[in-house]
């Protein structure tokens, strides 16, 4: 009962709105139903859990393309996704709370914005803890020891803990481009390429 009402507490807020499309649901809603999550979890002591959850769904969304597909597909039931969740839960041993808390998504019609919901609730996670939360792409495909090593040097360099994203993106030429925060650290080779022929242009 006790999740139920906490999730239609927050659910509230959001009677007598139509959300047909992602960009209507904003961070603000995202961070109503993402905030509701880590309160219950938070009081349950299952927090670590709920997060492990939380990121092992995020994962399977961006791999698994059926998955990902049924999720934004208007015309499936209700029923439907929630036997596959339930099924899902029942494989991969999810917590109850994350489980109920997927369920009342599909309910509610929220499920298509789960993605955002779950990175809203995992930076909410970040905050709590004292991390920053930096991006990086590279030109190069880094090894898990340099990306350890940065990590530990944005450590030092900004005096807390980062939660560090990484991806390798071939579209750079050379370098790096790091974000933390608003705080944006550029090397890359296409930037500085893209710095010149707009000066070009203006001349």
């Amino acid at each position: 009962m006790l999740i139920k009402a906490r999730f239609y507490n927050n659910h509230k807020h959001f009677k007598g709105r139509k959300l047909s499309k992602n960009k209507e649901f904003s961070d603000t809603s995202a961070n109503r139903y993402s905030l509701a999550l880590f309160e219950l979890a938070s009081e349950s002591n299952v927090l670590v859990l709920i997060e492990k959850n939380s990121n092992a769904f995020l994962n399977l969304i961006l791999n698994n393309k059926d998955l990902n597909n049924l999720i934004k597909d208007p015309t499936i039931s209700r029923d439907i996704l929630i036997n596959i969740i339930n099924k899902l839960s029942e494989n991969s041993k999810l917590e109850v709370l994350f489980k109920n808390f997927l369920n009342f998504l599909i309910i509610k019609r929220r499920f298509f914005y789960i993605e955002k919901i779950l990175k809203s609730f995992n930076e909410i996670c970040s905050e709590k803890r004292g991390e920053l939360k930096a991006e990086i792409k590279s030109a190069k495909e880094l090894s898990q020891e340099e990306v350890n090593k940065i990590t530990e040097e944005l450590s030092n360099s900004f005096k807390s803990k980062i939660k560090l994203n990484y991806n390798y993106d071939q579209s750079l030429i050379g370098g790096l481009v790091v974000q933390i925060g608003s705080t944006m650290i550029d090397t890359s080779i296409k930037n500085k390429l893209q710095q010149i022929e707009n000066r070009m242009i203006e001349a």
